[in-house]
């Protein structure tokens, strides 16, 4: 493109040439002397235009004017586009004061006045063209730059929220597999001590473990189904039901008297509908609770559950007294965590320890300030 804009103006010395034969040597080196410059005008846009009005003021000199000294207006164009706008006011003075002496020596336009109107306007154009196509570049860079930006805040949110539904899906797989397997296990347990002794307690801790599995299973589709991204592909057989609240803690007692634990629920002050995340997270709270007292607990001879509702908070007391059963020394669980990460987001707490008779006590505290 630079290339073609040098041709462009070493070809505007050829009219005067064929008019002026005697002239045309001179002519034409003062055309390529303005034009080739032009070349590099983008690469070195001050230096070429030092250059170009270095030649354009030895042409004066000369006291021949001829059409390659548009190559000026160029170079100015270039310097406007291309470099800060203190070089291109520079550049602009610099060829004002050449308008000056051109419309003195010359008199393009027939008139002094006439004259330094007709070429200030051309300098003015080259200017402010120059100008306005830095201020566009500037403007769409810094579009592309925004762009970006938003494109790196975008991937940088999706990571973080992919890291926290990696955490949330952890937490439920955990809640459901884990409370489901440890009553599957001590009814198994319990079946296989009483095969021989009393064949239907066994058949019905069987049972019991059917149900279970089919309950955790059922519970599985549906964190999995929720899992997909395309809901045409999604599993057809896959159970689409709400997720677990404290309406069925009853269930969830039950569950744990069959499979052996002597569980008692208490339920004190009015209770009031949760949102639905803060339903699961009580929920999972007490199946938590009731998960490790199955797995934990020593010949516990009971687990009292209690639910407290108050004006600002909910309550959940868990205790057991059964001995804590001998530790295997393997990692520790994820139980714990999980329920105070779970917590964390609605601001609530969770503690357990040790309780002065010797068993086990889990205590959440869940604030209602988003209940209605």
């Amino acid at each position: 493109m630079d290339g073609g804009v040098a041709c462009l103006v070493a070809l505007t010395g050829l009219p005067t040439t064929l008019h002026h034969p005697t002239l045309g040597p001179w002519t034409w080196l003062l055309s390529l002397a303005l034009a080739v410059p032009l070349v590099w005008r983008r690469r070195a846009p001050a230096v070429v235009f030092g250059v170009v009005a270095a030649i354009g003021f030895q042409q004066w000199l000369i006291g021949f004017p001829i059409p390659a000294d548009a190559a000026v207006l160029v170079a100015l164009y270039t310097v406007a586009a291309y470099r800060p706008r203190r070089w291109a006011l520079v550049a602009a003075a610099v060829v004002e004061l050449g308008v000056v002496l051109v419309a003195v020596r010359f008199l393009p336009a027939g008139d002094v006045w006439g004259s330094l109107i007709f070429l200030s306007g051309l300098v003015a154009a080259a200017f402010f063209t120059g100008t306005s196509v830095q201020n566009r570049r500037a403007y769409l860079g810094a579009l592309v730059d925004r762009a970006t930006s938003l494109e790196r805040e975008r991937d940088q949110h999706a990571r973080l929220v992919a890291t926290a539904e990696r955490a949330r899906i952890a937490r439920e797989l955990h809640d459901i597999v884990a409370h489901s397997l440890t009553v599957v296990v001590t009814m198994s347990e319990a079946a296989a001590v009483a095969v021989d002794s009393d064949p239907a307690a066994a058949r019905g801790a069987m049972t019991q473990v059917a149900s279970t599995g089919r309950t955790a299973l059922g519970e599985m589709r549906r964190l999995l189904g929720v899992l997909r991204a395309d809901e045409q592909q999604a599993d057809p057989g896959a159970t689409r039901a709400p997720a677990p609240g404290l309406d069925r803690v009853d269930d969830l007692v039950a569950s744990a008297r069959a499979a052996g634990l002597p569980v008692r629920l208490t339920v004190s002050g009015p209770a009031r509908q949760l949102p639905s995340t803060l339903d699961v997270t009580a929920y999972r709270v007490v199946q938590e609770s009731l998960t490790n007292a199955l797995k934990h607990a020593h010949d516990p001879t009971g687990v009292h559950v209690r639910l407290r509702w108050d004006d600002d908070d909910l309550a959940i007391d868990v205790t057991d007294d059964g001995r804590p059963a001998d530790s295997t020394g393997g990692p520790p669980g994820h139980g714990l965590t999980g329920m105070r990460e779970r917590l964390a987001l609605f601001g609530g707490t969770v503690s357990s320890g040790p309780t002065a008779s010797g068993g086990w006590r889990v205590r959440a505290v869940v604030p209602l300030e988003a209940a209605p």
